[in-house]
């Protein structure tokens, strides 16, 4: 039986486009390995919005040269963010420095990854570009699941390669999604989170569902999904402050199994920085939608982003986002320091001009004082009961003891232990909080705590 091997990197998108492909290899008779020594046929799946991501792909690539050199009949494709245009027409300098890779597929062209095989039953896509194999949907064995709904980004903002890589904004149907949250749910899925670059935008290219509209939205989708049996929780990544209309927001805060817990990007603290990243809003707008959330889910868990050390950000200017983050307090905020995308319009007119060390001391600082932000935040979970789904288990250095991790609907991690075997990934049960630390909580079952819902492990093997 052929073999593939799937290495993947970068966010949830390449994570669900990643478990989509293997789905369609599966279905065409193929195995998966861990050994990529063993694999008739490696993809790499990748990541070009950070150049640590890049970087760690080509890494990965170089490291594969011996098994092509070796083994002539290995097919080696790449995949994702890192394939543009150029790459895919063999035009870039990087084809010319991997000239061992047999295809550089741009971001969801399955096609011509399982082209590479010599294999029966190979689809034709449905158009060029389009979707390929829009009713095989990932084998999921975890208790969440990542489902993408819209695919690409209209947005441009100076910096993101994203809408370079993937393209417009197309949105999947309603009822194409809905039926793949339901093979999902038959076979355990707890939680599914609902995925796009700029999530809210979903439904803008879909028929109306409520006749007082012109298209569906985020809102639709989700109310389409939750009478679903044995779906417990749905999330929702990444959001974008001007498509976070009131219609949404309202429509989902009257939805019990949508959790309060929002990535919400701000980027920067400061309306000029904001204008020349062209992220098309002021700081007050931010600010406004996210009272707008609070006001609607008062215990909701925000996390945001931030660039550091953009081109011409000043100190004052970083003062600004610094000053920012300690006023409105997120729970979580991913910091990272500006690196130049080749291909965007801030690589080829903002010359990257704050030095690297100026970029380090920023992203340093913000750091230090998120997590001071993030503890006293959870500590504020000292001493209560959370519901947590339950992720994953492994053994525990104490004899007949496993160690348990899942997250409450506000997406905090916690760790418990608990007997051997009385617990499965998919259960939902009431945690009670011993300790707290900036990133994740600690506790034990309280007593009674499991919930009457069957386990992950009860339902392996059911139809989709």
């Amino acid at each position: 039986m052929p073999q593939y091997h799937i290495w993947t990197v970068g966010c949830q998108v390449n994570t669900a486009d990643s478990a989509k492909l293997a789905a369609g290899l599966r279905r065409l008779g193929m195995d998966p390995t861990d050994q990529p020594r063993d694999a008739d046929l490696i993809v790499l799946n990748t990541c070009a919005v950070r150049q640590h991501a890049e970087d760690k792909a080509q890494a990965k690539l170089g490291s594969l040269k011996h098994l092509k050199r070796t083994n002539p009949n290995l097919r080696i494709a790449v995949m994702g963010c890192m394939v543009g245009p150029r790459t895919a027409r063999g035009d870039d300098p990087i084809t010319k420095r991997f000239s061992f890779v047999d295809t550089w597929a741009q971001p969801q062209r399955f096609d011509q990854v399982v082209n590479l095989l010599d294999l029966p039953g190979i689809p034709e896509p449905e158009d060029d570009g389009g979707e390929f194999w829009p009713e095989i949907f990932p084998d999921e064995t975890r208790p969440t699941a990542f489902v993408p709904v819209i695919e690409g980004c209209d947005k441009f903002c100076t910096y993101c390669i994203v809408p370079l890589r993937r393209g417009r904004e197309r949105s999947r149907p309603i009822d194409e999604i809905a039926r793949e949250i339901e093979a999902h749910t038959q076979r355990g899925v707890r939680e599914v989170t609902l995925l796009g670059q700029t999530v809210e935008a979903y439904g803008k290219d879909q028929p109306p569902v409520d006749p007082v509209t012109d298209h569906a939205d985020l809102s639709d989708l989700m109310r389409a999904i939750h009478e679903l049996p044995n779906l417990r929780r749905i999330r929702q990544l990444t959001s974008y402050p001007p498509d976070m209309t009131d219609r949404i927001l309202e429509g989902m805060a009257e939805l019990p199994k949508v959790c309060e817990a929002f990535s919400l990007p701000v980027q920067a603290g400061s309306d000029d920085v904001l204008t020349n990243m062209r992220r098309g809003y002021s700081v007050a707008q931010f600010r406004e939608r996210v009272d707008k959330v609070r006001s609607l889910w008062p215990d909701v868990s925000i996390s945001t982003d931030v660039i550091v050390g953009f081109p011409g950000e000043s100190e004052s200017e970083f003062q600004d986002t610094f000053d920012l983050l300690e006023d409105m307090r997120f729970d979580k905020v991913h910091v990272a320091a500006y690196s130049p995308r080749t291909g965007t319009f801030a690589e080829r007119n903002q010359p990257d001009d704050v030095p690297h060390e100026v970029k380090m001391e920023r992203l340093h600082r913000i750091e230090e004082l998120q997590r001071d932000i993030s503890f006293q935040i959870n500590n504020r979970y000292l001493l209560t009961d959370v519901e947590v789904l339950l992720e994953s288990t492994k053994p525990s250095e104490t004899g007949g003891v496993e160690r348990h991790t899942g997250r409450t609907r506000t997406m905090k991690l916690v760790h418990f232990d608990a007997p051997v075997g009385k617990y499965q990934p998919g259960d939902m049960l009431d945690v009670s909080i011993t300790r707290v630390g900036a990133w994740s909580l600690q506790g034990q079952p309280s007593l009674g705590s499991l919930q009457g819902q069957p386990s992950l492990g009860s339902l392996q093997g059911q139809p989709a």
